[in-house]
């Protein structure tokens, strides 16, 4: 899974994406484009994430748990999506709710923004 190392590319998506928010991530969304339009991408054009909980969560132990949830909610949902730069911003609910219950609400999010995920029924 490549990430957004960036911070200007973080801050452009800031800037640029369009947000779909659910009760415990919000979703920013953009296409990728290349950044010289003769030149390729290096590695092709798949999708790169960002997983960002920002210290309103609480402390080191609060934010990793968010980050570690939203890598895992994103790898089930079928991420990162080809042609897409995403960035999961947590929200503090993400950490004390159940994980099938954040990962339903997030699936119907990003279908409701375009793209295809398929939830497993439990």
């Amino acid at each position: 899974m490549e990430t957004i190392k960036s911070s200007n590319d973080i801050s452009s998506l800031f800037e640029c994406g369009e947000r779909f928010k659910s009760p415990y991530i919000t979703f920013i969304v953009s296409p990728r484009e290349s950044p010289i339009e003769e030149e390729p991408f290096a590695h092709g054009p798949q999708g790169r994430v960002a997983f960002i909980a920002g210290k309103k969560l609480g402390n080191a132990v609060w934010r990793n748990r968010a980050k570690r949830r939203m890598r895992a909610i994103c790898c089930d949902l079928g991420g990162p999506w080809p042609g897409y730069d995403i960035v999961f911003l947590a929200k503090s609910a993400v950490t004390r709710e159940t994980y099938s219950k954040v990962l339903t609400t997030c699936g119907k999010t990003l279908s409701r923004a375009g793209f295809s995920v398929e939830i497993e029924a439990e």
